[in-house]
């Protein structure tokens, strides 16, 4: 059986870090076993952040190394560098070594009691490790609002139209007619006396006048109905199954 050994290398940024994949793969090891492992941007993320080491953890998860190793890689992520690891057959584990070493390569030794000098605590063995799981529950919030269904607009304006209507008008005329005759004058001819007959002609003619009579009344009235309508959804909420196997 052959056994295979995983070496493990920290390097302070991506150029370092791909020139010794370059070095591992030329000198024949399979791409396949070779990856890298990126950590924060340093310009964004700099410095130690126990809030997030259990992410760069997860990502050291699968390497063979022994715990504190984990822990100040997981801390070299942090703060910005990159973690290259190479699976490699016995007989070329000292070969590949040197490769990943080189002159890039970091002393996490020394890193790791400067990052301690900065207030890093590193790794404590025999530490408890404790996790919450949050328990979430949803509430259904409804809320009302306002939805036009459309208007109803009144408009008033005004309008000409022309009408007719007949009227019977009434005229009088004075016509003077002489006539000539010859009789004696009796007493009930007022003879040699002055006299004055005065007639005045008249004629009636159209007067227009015109009366505003309110003929209709329109009414614009809005009713408001009230009605109760149930709002049904989803909400989702934590359930936590605990299996307690002790004796």
């Amino acid at each position: 059986m052959n056994q295979t050994h995983e070496l493990t290398a920290f390097y302070d940024d991506r150029a370092q870090a791909d020139a010794a994949v370059r070095r591992v793969t030329d000198a024949g090891v399979p791409a396949g076993s070779v990856r890298i492992v990126e950590g924060n941007d340093p310009s964004t993320n700099a410095g130690t952040r126990p809030e997030a080491e259990k992410g760069f953890m997860d990502k050291l998860g699968d390497f063979f190394m022994p715990e504190e190793d984990r822990h100040t890689y997981a801390e070299g992520l942090h703060r910005g560098g990159y973690v290259v690891s190479a699976r490699v057959s016995a007989d070329r584990k000292d070969h590949v070594a040197e490769l990943l070493d080189h002159d890039t390569g970091i002393d996490l030794d020394q890193r790791s009691s400067e990052w301690r000098n900065e207030g890093w605590a590193g790794y404590q063995a025999g530490a408890t490790s404790d996790e919450t799981i949050e328990v979430a529950e949803e509430n259904l919030r409804v809320g009302k609002r306002d939805v036009s269904h459309g208007r109803v607009k009144v408009r008033s304006y005004v309008v000409e139209e022309q009408v007719s209507e007949d009227v019977t008008l009434t005229s009088e005329t004075v016509d003077v007619e002489r006539h000539a005759v010859d009789r004696v004058v009796t007493d009930a001819d007022a003879a040699f006396q002055e006299r004055t007959i005065e007639v005045e002609e008249t004629a009636q003619e159209a007067v227009v006048a015109k009366e505003a009579r309110v003929v209709e009344e329109i009414d614009v009235n809005k009713e408001v109905a009230t009605e109760t309508e149930t709002v049904t959804d989803t909400v989702r909420r934590t359930e936590v199954e605990i299996d307690d196997e002790r004796r």
